[in-house]
């Protein structure tokens, strides 16, 4: 297969997804516009973006959707040797709606090939030879074999010295808390960069204390990054807490896909070989940005930009 594994590797679901072309309810809606999303897959866009080696793995059917995912997850130069389009499944689909000023969304993803990984189906050298191993929340919810290749996958980067990067990505539409729980706090004990939002730290820790989270989080091994408590990043390392100012968005459209624009941003700095604290800058840059246009990773900037916004040098408009 390929030659030479990417710096950073992620895997889980991507779904076909579709979203009212005016910003109608879907009931009303005339048209639709069709695109993807995925946490993982929007990351890898990301971070293949701001100019880092990352691959993207999974299961997609073979058909029209699992076909367009594949070939822009590869035009955008994520490496997608080891993603499988299967014969005889299908791809998951999500419809996207705003209603009453809130997102909606519908998923239609019970036995997508997705949610069929298993893992016998991981290929083991391409985690190991990787730097980081990026790993969310949804896959784990998706079946209990998709749990299973997620354990699989963490304890082969563990054993091989890849360090660990867990961002939580919490839909209890998917599992409830107790259940989330039972798996994602045992996760965060084995992951080097822990990424939760505070809104599921709180639901996750059960507790609206920030001073009882972060003496938690003193807890585990990894360096925390707590995105979202109030206007800012708060890291949490080795009993040291800095916090970092959200970056201003000019205009806010679309916050589907901050979080993951973010994590891009901070996975994408720290293979650059920045400090926690500059990849964090770069991670809230990017999630500024990616809130700016409507989709889920159709906004995420290349490096030229980030480092144009960055050194605070002038847009040149024509």
């Amino acid at each position: 297969m390929g030659a030479q594994t990417p710096d950073l590797v992620t895997f889980g679901e991507t779904m076909a997804l579709f979203m009212p072309a005016d910003d109608r309810a879907l009931e009303r809606a005339a048209a639709v516009t069709q695109g993807f999303g995925g946490a993982e897959s929007n990351v890898a866009i990301g971070v293949a973006r701001l100019g880092a080696s990352v691959g993207w793995f999974g299961a997609l059917g073979s058909d029209p959707f699992g076909t367009m995912i594949y070939k822009t997850l590869r035009g955008e130069g994520v490496d997608v040797s080891r993603s499988r389009l299967v014969d005889g499944e299908s791809t998951g689909l999500l419809f996207r709606e705003r209603v009453a000023g809130k997102v909606a969304v519908h998923y239609y993803r019970k036995h997508s090939a997705a949610s069929r990984m298993k893992p016998q189906d991981i290929d083991a050298d391409y985690i190991r030879k990787a730097k980081i191993l990026h790993i969310t929340g949804i896959t784990m919810a998706l079946s209990e074999n998709c749990l299973n290749t997620v354990l699989h996958a963490v304890n082969i980067a563990k054993e091989a010295g890849v360090k660990v990067s867990f961002d939580p990505n919490l839909r209890l539409k998917l599992w409830t808390i107790e259940e989330a729980r039972r798996v994602m706090l045992p996760l965060a004990e084995q992951a080097d960069y822990f990424l939760p939002g505070w809104d599921e730290l709180q639901l996750l820790f059960e507790t609206t204390d920030f001073e009882e989270a972060v003496r938690r989080l003193n807890e585990l091994k990894a360096t925390s990054i707590v995105k979202g408590v109030g206007e800012q990043t708060v890291i949490v390392e080795q009993g040291q807490r800095t916090s970092i100012p959200f970056y201003p968005a000019e205009e806010v459209v679309d916050t589907v896909g901050a979080g993951d624009a973010f994590c891009s941003g901070f996975l994408a700095g720290i293979l650059k070989g920045m400090s926690v604290t500059d990849a964090v800058r770069v991670a809230s840059l990017n999630g500024s940005l990616a809130v700016q246009m409507r989709g889920d990773w159709e906004a995420l900037p290349t490096w030229g930009i980030v480092e144009q916004r960055l050194s605070n040098k002038g847009w040149v408009e024509r």
